[in-house]
């Protein structure tokens, strides 16, 4: 394994990237879903019995906290691009945890606000 990989750094630019890409997965979804509240209320309502299903709540509690991780490590992605990085011991490293635990806690907001 690359030396940099284990780095925290390197786990943060996953999580974004990764967060990301789950996202652009999830549009499509989300698409289908305000396309059938356009074709009529029933299409929607069923739809929205599917969505009450444990398994989609899950789903849609692993992409709040999915949207969260994407917000807080682009906050670092801009930091890094907008300001000088002078060593690997800089103190914006200890921005990952904070950032991880913070989508933590709107996933859990959200988690608590659907049941």
């Amino acid at each position: 394994m690359h030396p940099l990989r284990g780095h925290r750094s390197y786990l943060a630019f996953l999580g974004h990237r990764l967060s990301g890409l789950a996202l652009a997965v999830f549009l499509p979804c989300h698409f289908l879903a305000l396309g059938l509240a356009l074709e009529g209320a029933e299409a929607l309502d069923r739809f929205l019995i599917f969505a009450e299903l444990p398994l989609v709540k899950a789903a849609e509690w692993g992409l709040v906290v999915l949207l969260a991780l994407h917000l807080f490590f682009g906050l670092r992605v801009l930091a890094l691009e907008f300001t000088p990085w002078p060593s690997r011991t800089d103190p914006r490293l200890a921005w990952i945890v904070p950032g991880g635990a913070a989508a933590l806690v709107v996933g859990l907001v959200f988690l608590v606000q659907v049941v």
